[in-house]
């Protein structure tokens, strides 16, 4: 039988760069006279900007560090273990950039394996486990401590976490077989299921103190030396840890019905890893650990060899590391410092871009507009959300003083933005309106200031053309709710110079934005693709294709929502307008629905009603619909959305819009939501096929978001 130290060996060897962490054991006397204690401190030895992580020969420095305590521990020579981790890091979980390389379903269950067989055995010791969690833990840097006999957590630990469904993964190394026996199914299913859908919804130390994952809670200031002060009085019987009685009954059912639901509400069916989870969760009612570890192994090893998680990690890292350093970007040097922001237009869009401008730049920004009940309304809106935030406690009284008296407004253009170093634009979309307001800020700015436009589809290159500077204005696309999605597109004119440019990225990266850089192109990526691809859903439901067949044919996909709930998000109007601009540029690919035209000009703002709480399509919108007898199969509807969304990728790798298909994903990630599980989009059309049909040719390399071959 293969060894624990065999196993890891065998991995280690898979995975050559691998940062290694180590477990420095120290020997120390506890308080209160309760006697000789081992303490496992998990260290990579770089600072907490590079956190501590565990890959094959860090989990075999842990089985060594185990190895030592376990005999010392038989030996009377200690009373307990400790475990805990470097300033302001426990451990964030299984290195990624390890699994990525596995090419084979055994060295995936290797790794499963490898890391129950070590941190299973802290359980296993003969004397007390404490786990420390001081700083961030994810993942099976939670794991390690749920194997422990008790657990304390730092007030002011920021982040812990299981992402591993986030990812594409289940917790595989004791989260889904060991929480739900220590907190309870629902609570477990909240952190494990929902929180992890949930954008990868973090805990802070607090709230890990109150699910019951910790047993007590210290400041940060002193937590270890509390941390051993509350251990010596637990070991000497002084203090009872008692934890609340698990219900095994229909409760236990409920918990696992309600994660379904919510897997369900977020992926639709279409990626397996919270269903793997809730399978693990729902077995582990009887309590049996070995069970439930042997079942994590084989879904983790199953999940390894999927598509899923391949284009979960690969995503991860556009997020996490391209978005950080954005392709193409000038030199940051280059950026000039913005001290003052105006802002064209007091309405939502204006409203909100005020806000995140005051919040992140922390200078002052003055809205202007037409008359000064539409000024008054706008800064309103913003002191309004800043008075939400202080009810919230996400800032103090001050902090709102100070933010409310950044923020104002005036009907003079001149006086408002005549010391301005960027002023953006968030009026009406049209050429001729947006030019218009250009020519009178250009009159009134300083010779250094940057021109920036919201728009979402028009010429940044045209509405520049008629400029004397023409060379400092760029596009500064955002994406609505601003406040929620991070995707800003940065689209560079024909004359825009490097140092309008880089003062772009500079305040993009303030404003906490992922930026990419996009070609003057019409609609450039986000709106491009959406367009394309809901151009193709309302063709099918024009030529005779039921709208609710139509709706339902991307369902597999498990996107944020369903073509007409997003038609209605954005508004038929706003919809139907960027479809005219981009037939207009593409007239043999993007069609003008008619029937959609029809909905605008009546002044429905979508197609269902939900009176039944249902959506169900508006007989008045029926009424109005003019459509062929050609009906298609949701399948059908499928692969022609499917088909024109790669078609338009290429177009649009073709002319340069982005620099590489990396950069597409990045924005249906970060500016529509697309989930994880389809890398965005490409390894998605690579994995199924079509790619090639469309295309006759992959996006990504095999092996890049796909199983190494």
């Amino acid at each position: 039988m293969t060894t624990t130290a065999e196993l890891l060996k065998g991995a280690a060897e898979l995975f050559p760069d691998e940062v290694v962490t180590q477990a420095h054991v120290r020997h120390l006397d506890l308080p209160l006279g309760a006697g000789r204690f081992a303490l496992i401190t998990l260290d990579n030895g770089l600072d907490h900007t590079k956190p501590t992580t565990f890959g094959p020969q860090s989990l075999a420095n842990l089985n060594t560090a185990i190895d030592q305590v376990e005999k010392e521990a038989a030996d009377g020579e200690i009373v307990a273990v400790g475990l805990t981790g470097k300033p302001f890091i426990f451990a964030v979980g299984a290195d990624l950039k390890g699994v990525e390389l596995l090419k084979r379903r055994e060295d995936a269950l290797a790794i499963g394996k490898g890391g129950h067989d070590v941190f299973r055995r802290l359980s296993g010791l003969a004397v007390p486990t404490f786990a420390y969690y001081n700083g961030a833990a994810m993942g099976g840097g939670v794991e390690v401590g749920l194997h422990c006999s008790y657990r304390t957590v730092s007030a002011a630990l920021p982040a812990f976490a299981l992402p591993e469904v986030f990812l594409g993964l289940v917790p595989g190394w004791g989260g889904c077989a060991i929480l739900p026996n220590l907190i309870g199914a629902d609570r477990a299913v909240s952190v494990i299921i929902e929180n992890s859908l949930n954008q990868n919804k973090q805990l802070k130390g607090a709230q890990v103190h109150e699910l019951g994952i910790a047993d007590a809670i210290f400041e940060g200031a002193d937590f270890l030396e509390q941390s051993l002060i509350w251990t010596a009085a637990v070991l000497k019987g002084e203090l009872e840890v008692v934890r609340p009685e698990i219900d095994r009954g229909e409760a236990w059912d409920q918990a696992v019905a309600r994660g379904k639901a919510v897997a369900d509400g977020k992926v639709h069916g279409a990626a397996p890893a919270a269903y793997r989870a809730l399978d693990i969760i729902a077995a582990a009612k009887n309590g049996d650990l070995g069970q439930g570890f042997e079942a994590e192994d084989e879904a983790l090893a199953d999940l390894i060899m999927g598509g899923e998680l391949r284009s979960g990690i690969y995503a991860f890292n556009l997020v996490q590391k391209r978005a950080k350093r954005p392709a193409g970007a000038p030199d940051k040097k280059l950026a000039r410092p913005v001290t003052k922001v105006g802002v064209v237009g007091a309405g939502l869009m204006a409203s909100q871009l005020a806000l995140l401008f005051a919040r992140r730049l922390e200078v002052p920004v003055v809205l202007t507009d037409i008359d000064q009940a539409r000024v008054d309304k706008g800064v309103g809106y913003v002191h309004e959300e800043i008075d939400k935030l202080l009810l919230k406690g996400r800032v103090n009284q001050d902090k709102a003083n100070r933010l409310k008296a950044l923020v104002s407004g005036s009907l003079d253009k001149a006086a408002a933005f005549g010391d301005a170093d960027f002023v953006i634009e968030a009026v009406f979309e049209e050429m001729g309106v947006k030019q218009k307001v250009f020519a009178e800020v250009e009159a009134v700015v300083p010779e250094h200031a940057i021109l920036a436009t919201n728009t979402s589809s028009l010429s940044v290159t045209e509405m520049a053309s008629k400029l004397q500077h023409p060379e400092r204005v760029v596009g500064f696309h955002f994406f609505n709710p601003v406040a929620v999605l991070p995707l800003l597109e940065i689209v560079r004119g024909e004359k825009t110079d490097d140092a309008s440019l880089a003062t772009a990225f500079s305040v993009a990266k303030t404003l906490k934005k992922s930026a990419v850089l996009v070609k003057d192109a019409p609609a450039f990526v986000v709106n491009r693709v959406l367009t394309r691809f809901l151009g193709e859903v309302l063709r099918s439901i024009d030529e005779g294709t039921p709208v609710e067949v139509a709706d339902r044919a991307l369902a597999p996909l498990g996107l944020p929502m369903s073509p007409i709930v997003l038609l209605e998000l954005v508004g038929p109007a706003v919809a139907h307008h960027v479809a005219g601009t981009l037939h207009q540029a593409f007239p043999d690919r993007f069609a003008v629905s008619e029937n959609l035209g029809r909905v605008v000009e009546a002044g429905k703002r979508g197609l269902y009603k939900y009176d039944s709480g249902k959506p169900e399509l508006d007989p008045e919108v029926a009424a109005l619909f003019q459509v062929g007898d050609t009906v298609l199969t949701e399948e059908q509807v499928r692969d022609r959305a499917l088909d024109a969304i790669a078609q338009e990728v290429q177009l649009m790798l073709d002319e340069g819009v982005v620099a590489e298909a990396q950069d597409v994903d990045l924005c249906l990630i970060t500016g529509a939501g697309w989930p994880f599980h389809l890398g965005g989009i490409t390894p998605y059309l690579d994995r199924e096929g079509v790619s090639e049909r469309a295309n006759g040719k992959r996006f990504l390399k095999p092996g890049v978001a796909s199983v190494p071959a």
